[in-house]
């Protein structure tokens, strides 16, 4: 496994010192490729976030540094991010306006709360939230975000004014006809930067180092082709909308976060706390995918810490919520980054392109922002993934149209709650019917059970053995007690009934009352139940609650000495 940083002490031997120099070579020179990526999409996501451009950079630029000193990925690059900026973009508008706030200021809030629930679950050890958003939710509401994004860039990349920051804001704009047409600079610059980048994927395993610099080498063709366009006084120039001011003085220029009203912390509790969720989610699934490629382990509590850390750095520094980026991180790993330290060097380029080329980028179309958008999130929309999900779990695959689906027509705060409810009551139906089978030995074996409706199996003579493959809860106890009356029923001739407990982990106390009033009303019909193959934490529960007295029956290790036993007992 490669080392998380350089190795440090007295006795640091010449091999030592070269192979150090290595690796900040190696985070340097991955630092740059990242940049080249990095830089384009933070002034394109400040845009999405309905931020100006400079808000992006200084993101990228110290909650770099500050994740660098306290998370655990090597390879996981922080910054802007889409679906971020999108929920970024919501809560923006809604509270800015409703608080007579700037923009800036708000976002500023939603990254320092955010970043205070990532520490406080930290604190608490609550990484664990992460399963909150299920695969079916994070995926619908990837995809259902990534067309939401696309579609919402288009009035930039053509150059139309809509109001609103999301596709169902910007709708009845369009159906009214109260929108401008297109503007025809900018969509031909916008198309003609988008068929440029779809182009440079299409050969991105052919040529990848030169693929990852294309999104810049596209920045810096478009600001020359303006300086060309204004040199020869091209009509149309006056619609033409560009990225304006860029630079790092401007960004220094940003409120005081403390500022904010008391109306407005608690009114962005609720998006903060969304916008962590999904933050921490991605980041840690990123984190893990690549670190699984390489060897190396993953620890989400400081991954928490570490994004933490960022998002209250960005808050303080004038950017906007952050969180890694699994594209980014990708072009990291393969650059050859060594240390998480890479995402220190990526901040000090981004600050160098900035501080060289503020002049130039203050005429970068808009345009062709939104196009570098759009050819970053469709990928992001996976149809397939919905074709999986409805052959292999359909309830879990329409759960995940639901959610895309809500991310477009009323936006992501209500696709989110509704994914979070909606796996919640998946797993409660799952645990409120659990699987059961009544089993039976398989021929020529001493101890293989297996089920009745799948094998040709050997049987007792009034003896039933039921295998219950589901802890015993509030949720299922009841019902599990049904089934078991009502295979019964279909057996009248049974004397004693097994429950084979291999599957269950856990009784609580209501799955306690509902096993000892079946035990008792089995017991005054003059039949046994018995139990085998319990756990050790479950049999010390059930001992606590005095078994012995209410187990009309025996308890055996194994549901081979269960049938032994009883066979012997028919047969005598």
């Amino acid at each position: 496994m490669p080392s998380e940083a350089p190795p440090t002490g007295a006795n640091i031997n010449t091999n030592t010192s070269a192979s150090t120099r290595a690796w900040w070579r190696d985070d340097a020179l991955a630092a740059l490729t990242v940049s080249a990526l990095l830089l384009p999409q933070s002034l394109a996501y400040a845009l999405l976030a309905g931020l100006p451009p400079v808000v992006g950079v200084m993101a990228s630029l110290l909650p770099l540094v500050a994740y660098a000193a306290l998370g655990s990925s090597t390879t996981l690059a922080v910054g802007p991010a889409a679906v971020l900026a999108l929920m970024t973009a919501q809560a923006v508008e809604r509270l800015g306006a409703a608080h007579g706030v700037s923009p800036s200021l708000v976002a500023l809030v939603l990254a320092l709360e955010g970043g205070v629930l990532m520490a406080l679950a930290a604190a608490l050890r609550l990484d664990a939230l992460a399963a909150l958003l299920s695969t079916p939710v994070l995926q619908g509401f990837s995809s259902g975000a990534a067309v939401a994004i696309a579609l919402g860039q288009l009035p930039t990349l053509l150059g139309t004014r809509v109001s609103g920051a999301a596709l169902v804001d910007w709708v009845p704009t369009l159906l009214s006809g109260a929108v401008s047409a297109p503007h025809a600079l900018s969509s031909a610059l916008g198309l003609g930067a988008v068929a440029l980048l779809w182009l440079a994927r299409r050969f991105s395993q052919r040529w990848p180092r030169a693929v990852r610099l294309a999104p810049l080498g596209l920045v810096f063709a478009a600001v020359a082709l303006v300086f060309a366009l204004q040199a020869w006084q091209v009509p149309g120039l006056a619609g033409l909308r560009l990225a304006g001011t860029v630079s790092l003085a401007q960004g220094l220029q940003f409120p005081w976060v403390g500022s904010a009203p008391a109306g407005l912390w608690l009114a962005a509790l609720p998006p903060a706390a969304l916008i962590a969720l999904v933050g921490y989610v991605s980041s840690l699934a990123a984190a893990q995918a690549l670190a699984a490629r390489r060897g190396e382990r993953i620890e989400p509590r400081r991954e928490l810490l570490g994004l933490a850390a960022a998002n209250a750095t960005a808050a303080l520094s004038g950017g906007m919520p952050v969180a890694g980026s699994f594209s980014r991180s990708s072009v990291t790993a393969q650059a050859g980054a060594r240390t998480r330290w890479a995402g220190a060097f990526t901040a000090v380029a981004i600050a160098l392109w900035i501080g060289l080329g503020a002049a130039l980028l203050a005429r970068l179309p808009q345009a062709v922002l939104a196009a570098t958008i759009i050819v970053a999130v469709l990928p992001m929309a996976e149809p397939r993934a919905f074709a999986r999900a409805w052959v292999y779990a359909r309830p879990e695959g329409i759960l995940m149209g639901i959610v895309a689906a809500l991310v477009l027509v009323l936006g992501v705060e209500w696709a989110l709650a509704v994914g979070v409810v909606g796996s919640i009551a998946l797993l409660l139906q799952r645990t409120a019917r659990p699987h059961w089978a009544e089993v039976g030995r398989l021929p020529g074996s001493a101890d293989v059970f297996r089920n009745v409706r799948r094998f040709e199996v050997e049987r007792l003579p009034g003896v039933m053995t039921v295998r219950i493959d589901e802890g015993l809860c509030f949720t299922n106890a009841r019902w599990i007690s049904d089934v078991l009356w009502a295979q019964l029923a279909d057996r009248p001739d049974t004397e004693h009934l097994v429950l084979m407990m291999s599957g269950v982990n856990d009784i609580d106390l209501t799955g306690l009352e509902a096993l000892q009033a079946f035990a008792a009303e089995w017991r005054a019909k003059g039949h046994r139940l018995h139990l085998s193959e319990l756990k050790g934490p479950v049999a010390d529960r059930l001992n606590a609650s005095g078994l012995a007295d209410w187990l009309p029956g025996q308890v055996f290790r194994t549901q081979a000495e269960a049938w032994g036993a009883l066979e012997q007992a028919r047969g005598a």
